[in-house]
């Protein structure tokens, strides 16, 4: 770190703390509400001073356990083979080298701003509220000392450094494409629903662990989504409820539109498996599976949360748009198989519930959709 650096970085902080806080509080050791504003600025001057005075005792303190930390990794490297004897040595003192540098670094930043406050007559309040284990940061960036989030808002005691093996990883679910209804004895082409018209949305979040210790080959892949199908009626057609037998009978009047669509919460389950790069630092190490083959198997279970027809048509030359909600005996229970193939982010999946759609039908179908899937990285 340059000298221009080490003086802006103080300064940066300051500034900005000072316009967001810029008003004095009441402090541990005396109330400073009751003083002059002079006698007040000085007691709280030399108390930020002392307090940074103990930073620099505690910083040598905190990187010879990171040095330490630092040590276990490497012997752990050692012990597994992944390094010989001759790395072990090297990086245990690119290791020291490093932490012996962040000391000298964050001791040059506490005096700058230690002198900064020597230098101000008129000093306010410049931390955020709590105490020195307490404090809420907000930093963009970090480096091998903080966790892996680029953008971290928290206490600054829960961002730890990143973990040397981190076997979970998570990301969000979006999924879209065609959806329809396999019917016993009939073909897609037969279906009563539009193959065009017909689809699907999936938005979740997902977990996706490391099965073994020396390979990322076989994963699973968990969470959560919720799924919205919709059917896109043919030929004038609607759904009707007859004594909770649901059945399509022709509508009376010209349909515009006639679409019915459900809304699942479920919990799918996949065993991923696939080639991966293994991506080695200093102090951690990861595996990636971007651009890489992957493909996932596995299936899913959850509840029927809501379903809704929707009618637009002309009467008496005015549009009704007519929403029903509810009362389509849809199955409550939901649950199916599905897979995907990836490459890179982009997975082409597919979905197939082994419910039936009705609880009570006057012919079998069961919901199929084909579409993409981003998750994949």
């Amino acid at each position: 770190m340059n000298t221009i650096t080490r003086i802006f970085i103080p300064l940066l902080v300051l500034g900005i703390c000072a316009i967001s806080y810029g008003q004095t509080k009441e402090i541990d050791s005396v109330n400073i509400d009751s003083m002059e504003p002079e006698l007040a600025s000085q007691t709280y001057k030399n108390e930020q001073i002392e307090k940074l005075k103990k930073q620099k005792e505690n910083v040598e303190k905190q990187e010879r356990e990171y040095l330490k930390e630092d040590i276990e990794k490497i012997n752990q490297r050692l012990d597994s083979g992944e390094i010989t004897a001759e790395q072990a040595e090297n990086l245990k003192k690119e290791a020291a080298e490093k932490r012996a540098a962040n000391i000298a670094d964050k001791l040059a930043i506490i005096d700058k701003q230690i002198a900064i406050y020597q230098r101000t007559e008129k000093v306010y309040q410049v931390s955020m509220p709590g105490s020195e284990d307490d404090q809420t940061i907000i930093r963009i960036g970090g480096d091998d000392n903080t966790s892996e989030s680029f953008i971290y808002i928290g206490k600054k005691d829960d961002d730890k450094p990143r973990k040397y093996d981190r076997r979970t990883t998570e990301d969000i679910v979006f999924a879209i494409g065609f959806n329809n209804a396999l019917i016993d004895g009939q073909s897609l082409d037969d279906s009563p629903y539009k193959l065009g018209g017909s689809g699907f949305v999936e938005l979740g979040y997902a977990w996706k662990t490391r099965l073994f210790d020396n390979t990322n080959f076989w994963r699973v892949k968990y969470g959560f989504s919720f799924q919205w199908n919709k059917f896109d009626m043919k030929d004038n057609m609607f759904l009707v409820n007859n004594d909770d037998q649901i059945e399509l009978q022709e509508f009376p009047l010209d349909l515009d539109k006639a679409k019915f669509r459900t809304t699942n919460l479920v919990f799918p389950i996949h065993l991923e498996f696939g080639p991966s790069k293994k991506i080695e630092r200093d102090n951690y190490f990861r595996y990636s599976t971007r651009n890489q083959l992957k493909i996932g198997l596995g299936g899913y279970a959850g509840l029927n949360i809501g379903s809704r027809q929707k009618l637009k048509y002309k009467e008496d030359g005015e549009r009704v748009k007519d929403k029903q909600n509810g009362g389509f005996e849809v199955s409550e229970f939901v649950y199916g198989l599905s897979g995907y193939l990836a490459w890179g982010g982009t997975a082409l999946y597919v979905k197939y519930d082994l419910n039936p759609l009705f609880k009570d039908q006057t012919f079998d179908q069961n919901t199929i959709s084909l579409g993409l899937r981003f998750d994949m990285d």
